[in-house]
């Protein structure tokens, strides 16, 4: 059930990512309120995954998952540049969190 918690604190950390960068700066409410929300979540949730995961691995894990899937949607959502070294950079965190959860 850890895991589970964690892909989806993951998750809702790039949910708070995206809505922060649309809230430019916390000046419009809707998205502000909806990154509150989210980052509570995440936290909760990453909070539970700790309980029985190792911090090393949980941590890692969780900022993987949102620095890749904010990396994902900034370029399918905000149409962010997708140069091959930013590609080659989120191809190795994924590497990383591969290993970190195959030596866990």
């Amino acid at each position: 059930m850890a895991w589970i918690y964690l892909v989806v604190a993951g998750l809702f950390e790039i949910v708070w990512a995206f809505t922060m960068k649309l809230s430019e700066g916390f000046t419009k409410l809707g998205y502000s309120a909806i990154t509150l929300i989210a980052m509570v979540i995440s936290f909760g949730l990453l909070s539970l995954a700790m309980r029985t995961l190792p911090l090393g691995t949980a941590y890692t894990i969780w900022t993987g998952i949102g620095a890749v899937g904010a990396f994902v949607a900034g370029i399918v959502a905000l149409g962010e540049a997708a140069s091959p070294m930013r590609i080659l950079a989120a191809v190795l965190i994924v590497t990383g969190l591969v290993i970190m959860k195959t030596s866990s």
